[in-house]
């Protein structure tokens, strides 16, 4: 009994203890709520619209140090070292690129660049070089885009040596297994089938065409005419008349030492023989296909439209590069001109945007787009127009210039978080031949921009007489019609070329 007597007094003074816990935890939750209002209340009473908040300056962009030197057979590289992770990657640029390619074999590009990774190379085959990357996490992957080729490597530091060399083997060694070309072909035809599903693709691929032309290299489309005349002879030969060792840039950025890594290199790519007769590739002739006009694709099927507006637009190289990236802030993002007025004000618009969007070597385009219901097609159309205009007649008002301004700056900014990217940009400017200091003299140019600079490219650059429309929706939906923006709309059959009709129920 005396023992149970001592258990209950234990209890007792348990549940004592734990009663006072309770109280002072109740006492600490209110105090809490007490505090949590009055920060509530201040936060209130002192809340402070978006644009009236005092930002610390962007800081300053510093290129990291590097190395860049040229091995004798013209191997240009670029060493950048970063010690915070334990890791290395890099990437070789090749002057090559779809737009070089035959336009019976469109596509051949892409199949080389693909298989050059997927085929194997001649010491090791495609399952063993899997097999090797996957056992150090580590990663080789290669491709041709429209531009350039690339290959690349990430891998463990101390993996380096091992993943160099499997990178090394499929530039220089790929055996372009008939098997894996097969494949990608398959998954190429897979595509074309599916290309018509998404409005929005078609927007982009169509208007393109209507800009550049349907048989510019900038614009044409693989089909499966094109897929089917591609052979692995024509990749080897494309792979041939490409891939040299003065017609590359490699850059490495990451956790290694810059002696060792210029040794290994060397080990790797040293013996590798230039191409003499290697010649920089002439590039296509751009001009413009249409500077007019108003086409429809009509899809019965959905229940909004995708437009786009633009005309043929302009290079990174032009003086007036930076005055044309503000005017794109003052049209585009939350604060910008046709968000506020077309999605806010109007609501005529799912999203809207407007750019100058220039290209390294060739002229890029102005475009002007976004999804709207079906209905507010024309008013869409006619208030996007109206936009343009307003740049070109008004002023922008030096509150709006400071945001637009502040807006290029910081998202440039963003470009140059990581050593990689830098050193990615370095190595572009070289590939397209722009000075090293082109970012900093971008920097500079925007940041000098005025309201009458901003006005004068509007007027100069952007020609709303010579606008192409196209528009992807339902045409009976489409009311009124587009008629009432020109008087002739011509129509654009995506029918995809050798494709089976679909049967009917």
């Amino acid at each position: 009994m005396q023992r149970y007597k001592v258990k209950g007094k234990r209890w007792m003074g348990l549940k004592i203890k734990n009663g006072k816990g309770l109280i002072y935890a109740l006492v600490a939750v209110f105090a809490c709520l007490l505090l949590t209002c009055n920060f509530s209340l201040a936060a209130t009473t002192e809340a402070k619209h978006y644009s009236e908040l005092q930002l610390p300056p962007l800081p300053e962009i510093k290129i990291p140090k590097y190395e860049r030197f040229v091995l004798q057979n013209g191997l240009v590289v670029y060493l950048m070292e970063d010690h915070e992770l334990p890791l290395v990657n890099g990437t070789a640029f090749v002057r090559t690129g779809n737009r070089l390619e035959p336009m019976e074999k469109v596509g051949l590009a892409g199949f080389t660049g693909a298989v050059m990774r997927t085929g194997g190379t001649k010491q090791h085959s495609a399952d063993e070089l899997n097999e090797m990357l996957e056992q150090r996490a580590a990663s080789v992957e290669a491709g041709i885009g429209e531009g350039s080729g690339s290959a690349s490597f990430d891998a463990l530091s101390e993996d380096l040596e091992t993943v160099f060399g499997l990178f090394a083997e499929v530039l220089r060694s790929p055996v372009f297994a008939q098997e894996k070309l097969d494949l990608a072909k398959t998954q190429a035809k897979g595509g074309i089938a599916r290309r018509n599903d998404d409005p929005d693709d078609i927007a982009s691929r169509e208007f393109k065409k209507l800009i550049y032309g349907k048989d510019s290299p900038y614009s044409r489309t693989i089909e499966y005419a094109t897929v089917d005349n591609v052979e692995r002879e024509d990749l080897i030969n494309f792979y041939q008349q490409y891939f040299h060792p003065n017609n590359m840039i490699l850059g490495i950025v990451g956790d290694f030492d810059s002696k060792k890594m210029r040794s290994l290199i060397q080990a790797k790519f040293g013996d590798w023989n230039r191409n003499p007769g290697i010649a920089k590739p002439k590039l296509p002739s751009v001009s413009a296909a249409n500077t007019g006009g108003v086409f429809f694709v009509n899809q019965p099927q959905l229940t909004q439209s995708s437009v786009l507006i633009g005309h043929l637009g302009g290079r990174f190289d032009s003086p007036d590069y930076a005055a044309l990236d503000v005017l794109n802030g003052v049209l585009n993002g939350f604060g910008g001109r046709l968000f506020n007025e077309l999605r806010s004000r109007q609501g005529l618009a799912y999203s809207v945007y407007g750019q100058w969007s220039p290209r390294y070597d060739y002229p890029g385009m102005f475009i002007a787009g976004g999804q709207t219901r079906s209905d507010a097609t024309v008013q869409f159309v006619k208030a996007l127009q109206a936009e343009i205009k307003r740049i070109q007649t008004q002023r922008v008002p030096a509150k709006e210039l400071a945001f637009a301004k502040e807006s290029t700056l910081n998202s440039f900014v963003f470009n140059f978080q990581d050593p990689s990217q830098t050193l990615s940009r370095l190595m572009r400017y070289e590939y397209y031949g722009y000075p090293a200091d082109f970012l900093f003299r971008y920097q500079k140019a925007v940041a000098a921009t005025t309201a009458a600079d901003v006005q004068r490219v509007a007027r100069e650059y952007l020609k709303p007489d010579k606008i192409v429309t196209l528009v992807v929706g339902n045409q009976a939906a489409i009311q009124p019609p587009l008629t009432q923006l020109a008087t002739k709309v011509i129509p654009i059959d995506v029918t995809i070329p050798g494709s089976k009709p679909r049967v009917k129920n």
